[in-house]
């Protein structure tokens, strides 16, 4: 059929209708997911798949989780007692001896965790009673008794700067190493040289070296940087040393590194030229000494002791650190052993202004009797002579840790004489690492 002008129109079937009817409903769902996604209708609400599969969030299960299990031993004193839980708070930790003493600790903030904030006793029996709340209101508690080591013996380390104990604030000079010394035998060095700690600002590279079983030092790679502030400590507490020794007591101490003061004592030329804070000093007392303080140091001979050892009077070459200082010392030959008052090298006399370098008796000292010597030979039994033009000025500007190194003598200065500390290299100073 035809309608006048323009498209023709064609009834729909029945099958038709239907088609359009079932397009129409189709469309109809299509733009109402459509705007009411965009529109964020009333009442929508975003689910988690777990919600869309018709359950709830999991609560988490509340646990807690005590350090030590029940009834253990040999537990380390210095080991931290903790607690924590899970899905709740704490409530209340106890920790206690058998004699009922209370064992202070520390929860965070939450109440999550606690933590005992003192160390605990050797050969001692504890008990930790925690209790906690859950979130939904569950309350849990545990216990656990459990028992510290008893040590087969203790040893209590002494820091030392020289020959004395190193105590808070000191002043010490750029060769100053630090020493450890045990008062037992040390058989695990490595468990040792762990406990120690070097804490130094600004930063400066340093490493331990094992003396023997007992003592070990601890030295920069080069001379301290001057204003150094040093903190030394000795955490031992509860550490098994080796065969069941254990550490009694832990140490610390402080101390700063004054300026750079280091004399260079030269056999060849007799003199010796002295440097602070890199410079050389070139005036003492209105004297010029450019060229160096005038010095006789050890004489190029030596005698049978009566013990029938060879004592060599040269002074030792290598960097020596000064340890202690005397006003007046009394100097013996019997020291090293020669005690025949008939033997020209006997000695028995007090000396003023006395500076000690080593441990074999090698000291920077006044000696006015040999002045004519001074710069000329080296004619004393192992000791730098200096005169009273210079020794006062001297005594009073080096003190210890500062250093005094002996060049060219021909006899070597060994590193347990004094503190040899620096006769060794880097590299070999390493070796004596029981980390190394």
């Amino acid at each position: 059929m035809s309608d006048g002008e323009g498209e023709s129109m064609v009834r729909p079937t029945r099958r038709r209708w239907r088609r359009w009817r079932l397009f129409a409903a189709l469309t109809a769902v299509l733009v109402l997911g459509v705007t009411t996604a965009c529109s964020g209708a009333v009442g929508a609400r975003w689910q988690s798949p777990g919600n869309l599969a018709g359950g709830g969030a999991t609560p988490v299960p509340t646990s807690l989780v005590l350090s030590h299990a029940r009834d253990a031993t040999n537990v380390s004193p210095a080991d931290p007692v903790t607690v924590a839980i899970t899905g709740g708070t704490l409530e209340t930790v106890t920790l206690a001896n058998n004699a009922g003493k209370i064992v202070n600790g520390e929860f965070d903030a939450a109440k999550e965790n606690w933590k005992s904030s003192e160390e605990l006793g050797y050969d001692k029996k504890y008990t930790l009673t925690a209790i906690g709340v859950g979130a939904d209101g569950t309350r849990l508690e545990q216990t656990s008794t459990f028992t510290t080591v008893k040590p087969k013996n203790f040893t209590l380390p002494y820091l030392r700067a020289n020959v004395g104990t190193l105590f808070d604030g000191g002043t010490f000079g750029v060769g100053q190493p630090i020493v450890v010394w045990f008062d037992e035998v040390v058989n695990d060095k490595a468990a040792a040289e762990r406990a120690l700690t070097v804490t130094t600002d600004p930063p400066v590279v340093g490493a331990w070296r094992w003396m023997d079983s007992r003592e070990v030092h601890w030295r920069p790679k080069e001379y301290w940087p001057a204003g150094t502030t040093v903190k030394v400590e000795a955490n031992v507490y509860g550490k098994d040393l080796g065969g069941g020794l254990y550490g009694q007591e832990d140490r610390t101490a402080s101390f700063t590194i004054g300026r750079s003061k280091i004399a260079i004592a030269d056999s060849n030329t007799k003199r010796m030229k002295v440097y602070i804070a890199g410079q050389q000093v070139t005036t003492i007392n209105g004297k010029d000494v450019t060229a160096g303080i005038p010095i006789s140091m050890g004489k190029n001979s030596t005698e049978r002791a009566a013990n029938g050892s060879i004592i060599d009077f040269r002074t030792n070459s290598g960097p020596h650190v000064v340890t202690l200082k005397y006003e007046a010392y009394r100097m013996t030959s019997a020291s090293f052993g020669i005690t025949d008052p008939k033997s020209p090298n006997f000695y028995d006399i007090v000396i003023k202004k006395s500076i000690r370098i080593s441990s074999d008796g090698e000291f920077v000292h006044l000696a006015d009797w040999n002045i004519p010597q001074h710069g000329v030979a080296n004619t004393s039994h192992g000791c730098i002579n200096v005169a009273p033009a210079y020794i006062f000025w001297f005594y009073d500007t080096f003190g210890a840790g500062d250093v005094v190194d002996v060049k060219n003598t021909g006899k070597n200065l060994d590193v347990r004489n004094g503190l040899g500390d620096w006769v060794l290299s880097w590299d070999e100073w390493q070796k004596g690492s029981a980390l190394a």
